[in-house]
């Protein structure tokens, strides 16, 4: 049974085409996972399924009844609401059968026989509803997926609105989960969670019976829970059944037959075009000219699809620093209140350390207080000298006019407009990327560009705050390939393993030193 049916979909901004004539179908029970590089319109194909926005041709039909769930990172959060209240909300619809099957037995007693009937069989369906829903464990299943989020070390009794990007999607897959939709519509949850909470929903998408649809380029994540594979790619959409590596074997396959394909029809195309050159002046072969130059006319040629720009992160290193890149004596982060026990940590030149543990515990809070941006509880840190520090952010909010060349002109003001734009195209953006505002880019484009800043300064530290969030596979394997050939030292926060293990050279968990409850 088909829950959603896209057909002929045609979507662009301005003049880049995002989707030509694209089809797309959900069956019951289909596990998708939609894949592609950053900036191919995987999440404005979301948008435009939920109605979000509105499509410039196509036609979108979603099976009737359907219950489509969201992970939508821009949902507004009311101020005053608690965690334990957004979470709750999951259940509106329930609250509101339960109080009109209240209202029907209030009237139960002034109701004829007949309508006393109708009145139990309406509340008998109900209480089925609600019975099926798990309505009178609602507390319980609440606190059960908040802990399994790690929603309790935040406080339940939290303001939703005092919360990071991260906690509001921690919160907001939460509230999706506990909603149990007909099928769910994921875009990059595993990027604020940690390996454990990864784990979490990983089983839980496993075990789950409905349909689902998966933006992710956290590869093994996505190998381990999907069925099928959409790839969109230069405005096309194609199908491909199984997991991500068979999809890679596949795909590989169909790009090499379309090449050899491509290059058989060049070389014929070649030898047509110099037989008509060579004969349609002489009358005994013009007809044999003539016919060829008709058969060139007909000919359905062979395009290539164009290769996007792969991006190069090369980092430019400045001289060596001291043997310390930094010490700290009795350090304790935390703001209001310690976040850890008191910490005697030392890095030294030529360290790649990588900072595991569940979110929420301090690992931002601790490059923070290293790189002195904010004061420590207690204890201080002494850093090393002639340190270059450069420094990724996680989260970076971008004005309303602020473009990709501004961001890189204000950074580095001597460049030449042809200089930034080198420096931009390098990180793998297009000339349509590079015109755009930062902010209307994707998650993944915006990282390009920060990435762009940071390649393009000499350093001899590297503090990286969650680097692959959002980053296609491309990205991601050339940063990996950058991280391990640069010869300074690098502090790294990171929850995949796969990625940070053949780059460091220790692995601080700093679950060790927080005086959080795990």
């Amino acid at each position: 049974m088909s829950i959603l049916n896209v057909q002929n979909l045609t979507h662009g901004f301005g003049d880049r085409a995002i989707f030509n004539n694209v089809s797309f179908r959900l069956l019951k029970g289909e596990h998708v996972g939609f894949v592609g590089a950053n900036g191919e319109g995987k999440s404005t194909f979301m948008n435009i399924i939920t109605g979000s926005l509105m499509p410039d041709e196509g036609k979108i039909e979603w099976s009737k009844n359907v219950v489509v769930g969201y992970l939508d990172q821009h949902t507004v959060l009311d101020k005053g609401m608690t965690i334990r209240d957004v979470l709750k909300s999951a259940f509106a619809p329930l609250f509101a059968l339960e109080e009109k099957m209240n209202k029907i037995y209030e009237t139960m007693g002034d109701a004829t026989p007949e309508g006393l009937d109708k009145m139990m069989e309406e509340s008998g369906e109900i209480q089925d509803i609600l019975d099926t829903h798990d309505f009178y464990i609602i507390d319980s299943k609440v606190e059960e997926v908040g802990r399994a989020l790690g929603l309790e070390d935040i406080g339940f009794e939290r303001d939703v609105t005092e919360l990071s990007g991260g906690q509001r999607t921690k919160v907001l897959l939460g509230k999706l989960l506990l909603e149990k939709p007909d099928i769910l519509l994921l875009d990059e949850p595993t990027n604020y969670l940690d390996e454990v909470h990864i784990t979490w929903l990983k089983r839980y998408l496993q075990e789950y019976e409905n349909a689902f649809i998966l933006i992710s380029h956290d590869i093994p994540f996505l190998n381990s829970v999907i069925n099928l594979i959409y790839h969109v790619e230069n405005s096309e959409l194609n199908r491909y059944v199984g997991d991500y590596d068979k999809f890679q074997e596949v795909y590989a396959m169909k790009k090499a037959q379309q090449e050899s394909a491509y290059k058989r029809q060049q070389q014929e195309i070649d030898e047509l075009k110099d037989f008509v050159a060579r004969n349609k002046a002489r009358v005994s072969t013009r007809n044999m000219a003539m016919s060829r130059q008709k058969k060139l006319d007909k000919m359905d040629v062979i395009e290539l699809a164009k290769d996007k720009p792969k991006p190069e992160f090369n980092f430019k290193e400045a001289r060596a620093a001291s043997r310390y890149i930094f010490q700290t004596k009795d350090l304790v982060i935390g703001y209001d209140a310690p976040l850890s026990k008191p910490l005697n940590l030392e890095m030294e030149r030529g360290q790649k350390i990588a900072l595991t543990g569940a979110n929420g515990i301090g690992k931002t809070t601790l490059l923070r207080s290293i790189l002195g941006e904010i004061k420590p509880f207690a204890g201080e840190t002494e850093l090393g000298d002639y340190l270059y520090t450069g420094y990724f952010e996680q989260e970076v909010e971008y004005g309303n006019n602020t473009s990709c060349i501004d961001e890189i002109w204000k950074e580095f003001p001597v460049y030449t407009q042809y200089e930034v734009r080198s420096a931009l195209a390098k990180c793998g953006l297009t000339n349509k990327h590079i015109e755009s505002m930062v902010k209307v880019l994707s998650g993944g484009e915006q990282a390009k560009v920060r990435l762009c800043k940071l390649i393009n300064v000499e350093t001899n530290v590297l503090i990286l705050d969650e680097p692959t969030n959002h980053l296609d596979v491309d990205a991601k394997d050339e940063l990996k390939r950058a991280l391990k050939a640069y010869k300074g030292s690098i502090l790294l926060v990171c929850h995949e393993p796969e990625f940070y293990t053949d780059i460091v050279t220790d692995t601080w968990n700093c679950e060790s030193w927080t005086t959080k409850q795990i």
